[in-house]
């Protein structure tokens, strides 16, 4: 239900933007609250990048603060990260996710889901 691109290989220095889109298919989409942006480098754990509510309120790491802009276009259900002045550490698999109600037929549900990743390269 989340589809997330954008990710690729570029040198340090260089910005990438990714996207994350929530489409229900056969589940229709009620309302998207929180989305968020999530890494993990190989052999590290997964860790928090940034997120921005519904509102608009926004919230990033340390690490990405001044570098990266995570925005979301309510109307196509998409959320964006904005990559600037990459570094190598950078590198790792980018995971989005986003808090949804939905209902698929008479059931209604709520919970976080996640896409399925893209994997941001940054060469020194």
């Amino acid at each position: 239900q989340l589809q997330a691109s954008g990710g690729g290989s570029v040198q340090t220095g260089g910005s990438l933007v990714l996207s994350c889109t929530a489409s229900g298919g056969h589940i229709r989409i009620i309302r998207i609250g929180t989305m968020a942006w999530y890494r993990q480098a190989p052999g590290k754990e997964r860790e928090f990048v940034a997120t921005i509510a519904w509102s608009g309120n926004i919230d990033y790491a340390d690490f990405v603060k001044g570098r990266f802009t995570i925005s979301r276009d309510n109307a196509k259900n998409t959320v964006y990260l904005q990559m600037n002045s990459l570094k190598p550490e950078d590198t790792a698999v980018y995971y989005c996710n986003a808090d949804m109600s939905t209902m698929e037929g008479s059931d209604w549900s709520e919970g976080r889901y996640w896409g399925q990743g893209t994997l941001v390269t940054v060469s020194s």
